[in-house]
């Protein structure tokens, strides 16, 4: 992280290494259990089953390997359509993808930027019809399988609205919450509100394994599936022998003791982050020109990555000329995701709406928001923004 002189680089989002981190992994190396068998993969998934209210978790190579499994296991595959916000991360768009399923992209609402739920059900209504028991896409043909909600930077999605429009059209509700670890809709966590949910350890999120993920379900045979197709699908623990298609999206031993470390600090890497956010909307919120992130009343967000929205006709430069200014104060930033509509992976896929995604890419921008930032460094990325709005 440096020192807060005027030399020191204010990262985006750094990992925070200050518990059982060197303890866990020396105890990895010292014992020789460092690859994908070990006790601390165990114990990670047991503890975050019981950290999020889970009945299961699977460990496994990345938050993107969770969504591709996760999907597989709960039968989505070629034929179907999935709904997947436009704004988002690429990961669940390609997760679909590689189960032979297709997005269909949906437009997100104003506030908080999660899949926009009124043209889901308008879309499922108006635009499907009920064939066999099954919800039809008109204009494809396909059937319309699940729902992929993405609680973006960590703000839930409304989920009780999600659950209920899965129940009424069939669907299986695949959470991504990967930006959300800790984050509560009503007091239930993300991630294990729907079906299936999936988590990311990033480097740059909330607590890291440095890369991982995991997939956690309240259903036993959805869990045993997820965990043997992690495991190239073999079922002999001696023999070379496979029954199905699988995948090597082990965590490793090492990974997984880190894991357990962060978990550890969880809740308090949450308070910062919540103070972090205040701190934020109280110096910009009346700032001319920005707009700060809304949290609904039935939701307590991870705040993962604080971002503001900038508009340029009242606050002087856009959000794009904002991130230069803050850069050459050494302060990183970066924008928001392309809409998946506007990318050429996913161009020409069918989407509702898109001009809201469209708007919030163009003006979004997220702000430092590392568990380590210090009262100083705050300071300074606020001075900076508002150095930039005065010219």
């Amino acid at each position: 992280m440096g020192t807060d002189g005027d030399a020191a680089v204010i990262p985006l989002s750094a990992p925070e290494i200050r518990g059982n981190e060197w303890r866990y992994v020396k105890e990895c190396l010292d014992t020789g259990w460092v690859s994908s068998a070990g006790a601390f993969v165990d114990r990670f998934e047991r503890e975050t089953a019981r950290k999020l209210g889970a009945e299961h978790a699977v460990a496994c190579q990345s938050g993107t390997a969770a969504l591709h499994v996760a999907l597989e296991v709960a039968g989505i595959g070629p034929g179907d359509e999935v709904l997947v916000p436009t704004l988002t991360f690429i990961a669940p768009a390609n997760a679909v993808c590689y189960v032979g399923a297709t997005p269909l992209l949906v437009d997100v609402d104003p506030d908080h930027w999660g899949i926009d739920l009124d043209l889901v059900e308008t879309f499922l209504r108006k635009d499907c019809q009920w064939r066999e028991g099954r919800a039809v896409n008109r204009t494809t043909g396909r059937r319309v399988a699940g729902i992929l909600p993405v609680h973006i930077l960590g703000h839930p999605v409304d989920m009780d609205r999600v659950m209920a429009l899965a129940e009424e059209f069939g669907l299986v509700v695949v959470e991504d919450a990967t930006e959300s670890i800790g984050a509560t809709y009503k007091g239930r966590k993300t991630g294990a509100v729907g079906h299936v949910g999936c988590f990311s350890f990033n480097g740059n999120k909330l607590i890291t394994t440095g890369g991982g993920g995991m997939i956690v379900t309240s259903r036993g045979d959805w869990a045993r599936r997820a965990r043997h197709l992690t495991n190239q699908a073999k079922v002999d623990p001696v023999e070379y022998e496979h029954d199905a298609i699988g995948y090597n999206y082990r965590m490793t031993n090492l990974q997984a003791a880190m894991g357990v470390a962060q978990l550890e600090q969880l809740d308090q890497y949450l308070a910062i982050k919540r103070s972090i956010a205040a701190f934020y909307r109280a110096a910009l919120g009346e700032h001319p020109g920005i707009s700060t992130m809304r949290e609904a009343a039935w939701a307590q967000s991870s705040w993962w990555l604080f971002t503001i929205l900038v508009d340029p006709a009242a606050f002087g430069i856009d959000s794009r000329a904002l991130m230069r200014a803050l850069e050459a104060q050494r302060i990183q930033s970066r924008p928001l995701w392309r809409p998946l509509h506007k990318g050429p992976p996913h161009q020409g896929r069918q989407v509702l709406g898109g001009a809201v995604a469209e708007r919030v890419c163009r003006m979004a921008l997220s702000l430092p928001s590392s568990v380590g930032l210090t009262a100083a460094q705050r300071a300074r990325v606020v001075d900076a923004v508002r150095q930039a709005a005065a010219g």
